[in-house]
């Protein structure tokens, strides 16, 4: 057994110089966590073991929690790395040390008791259960069916990230001129997502409406640009404005989390100025290179921007307004 206590991503070594069948004791908060086959490769390029992602999530905790705190999240695990089979898991298993945050959530004939992730620990025992990737609700435990969160998700057909920039930008002045504050983050696959703060006492329907509305309108605008059809048949060249991700039991990428892909590319925050950086793509980020996430981080590029949510029906009487 190897301790970790001061571990961070780098200090533990390369992938090649752990033991894949040993384990990795790491001091999380107040407490500790074994990180069992800790030199198992999980993604083959960049070489990042299950070491490396435990050291990560270690690090990114301070600027990851809070976008997770107090959510149900629904993991994507890939217990053998990108090479092997992936899972999406909901429930959390009898087996996961008592000290895991669950919670309940009803389901036709029955419960599912969702992770919550409040602290550190929690955190490095996703990376010992090969979590690649945290998806999370767009609302809170104590309030399920209210979501204070409403997620526009850019969706280009191909790899034309100049298309997402510009989509980006058409719908940040469309939800300025609606006086929606309004923040992005790169998904780490292949666009973006615009993220709205609402002040938690919308219902999931009214927010996807009012969030179908938003696309409808500004599809409009741009017909030969931007589309809503959910068949891709119908979406042609056209970037896909994807407002499903806003119905209860949704979920979307957690920000700070890395992506189920190759390259371990990262979801990150950025500045509404970062997206007309040419060198910004989806993919910009990735644990390849850790040291310039936690930069990323470090710049707080939504700082204050999602603190005040805001009510829906002053913004639907705006778009109306519109027309």
């Amino acid at each position: 057994m190897r301790s970790a206590a001061g571990a961070g991503t780098g200090t533990y070594g390369s992938a090649g110089a752990a033991d894949p069948d040993g384990t990795l004791v790491v001091r999380a908060g107040r407490r500790h966590v074994t990180v069992r086959r800790p030199g198992k490769v999980l993604f083959p390029d960049p070489g990042v073991s299950k070491a490396d992602l435990a050291a990560y999530y270690r690090r990114i905790a301070m600027f990851m929690l809070p976008q997770l705190r107090d959510r149900p999240l629904m993991l994507e695990r890939l217990p053998d790395g990108l090479r092997g089979p992936r899972f999406m898991q909901k429930d959390t298993p009898e087996s996961w040390p008592p000290w895991v945050r669950r919670a309940p959530v009803d389901k036709e004939g029955g419960i599912v008791r969702h992770v919550v992730c409040d602290d550190s620990a929690t955190l490095v025992l996703l990376a010992d259960q090969a979590c690649l990737t945290v998806h999370r609700w767009l609302s809170r435990t104590d309030r399920l069916p209210w979501p204070d969160r409403m997620v526009f998700d850019l969706d280009p057909p191909g790899n034309d990230f100049r298309a997402v920039r510009d989509a980006a930008h058409q719908l940040g002045e469309l939800l300025d001129q609606l006086q929606l504050p309004s923040a992005v983050m790169t998904t780490g696959s292949k666009g973006l997502h615009v993220v709205v703060p609402l002040n938690g006492h919308t219902t999931f329907d009214q927010s996807r409406s009012f969030a179908k509305d938003v696309a409808e309108a500004l599809a409009a605008r741009y017909p030969s640009r931007l589309t809503t059809a959910v068949r891709k048949r119908a979406r042609g060249e056209r970037l896909y404005l994807d407002v499903q991700r806003n119905g209860y039991a949704q979920t979307a990428v957690a920000p700070w989390s890395p992506r189920a892909l190759a390259g371990a590319p990262v979801a990150v925050p950025v500045s509404w100025d970062q997206v007309e950086d040419p060198e910004v793509d989806a993919r910009t980020w990735s644990l390849g290179d850790v040291e310039a996430v936690i930069e990323q981080a470090k710049r707080n590029p939504w700082a204050g921007l999602l603190t005040r949510g805001r009510a829906l029906g002053p913004a639907r009487k705006r778009l109306r307004a519109l027309g």
